[in-house]
């Protein structure tokens, strides 16, 4: 487990280094658990992580409503002053968060954390809780 958390670690810092105005990046489970994190310290990630499982929820829940395609959600972009927060979905019940400063290049941000979804998404996998429905 701590091999797995390192290797996690080393690739968020590489998200955060080769996308400039990169502030944050932190992986949570579906219920708001931090799980990893880059750029910021463990109370502010564990903020953004219990922030991201409400957003995720209603994400969610808009794309199961008003289903267009497979009907999940993948991605939220928020565009709040002084930069930008992406949310990703990263494997069963996990996700990634991304906060960046203005000016921020959206597409290859997209691209990167896409690419780090890919290359990681079976280890951001989070069983369920006990009584949780798989």
């Amino acid at each position: 487990m701590i091999q797995q958390r390192a290797n996690m670690d080393w690739m968020l810092k590489d998200l955060a280094d080769s996308v400039p105005q990169t502030r944050h990046v932190v992986v949570l489970s579906s219920d708001g658990l931090r799980m990893a994190q880059y750029g910021t310290d463990t109370d502010t990630a564990d903020r953004l992580a219990a922030a991201c499982a409400g957003l995720q929820s209603l994400a969610g829940a808009v794309a199961t409503e008003f289903p267009h395609g497979d009907g999940r959600m993948r991605l939220v972009v928020i565009e709040m002053g002084g930069g930008f927060f992406y949310l990703m979905a990263a494997g069963a019940r996990a996700y990634l968060a991304v906060l960046a400063d203005e000016g921020v290049d959206a597409g290859l941000m997209g691209q990167r954390m896409r690419d780090l979804v890919a290359r990681i998404g079976e280890h951001l996998s989070t069983p369920p809780r006990n009584g949780e429905a798989a």
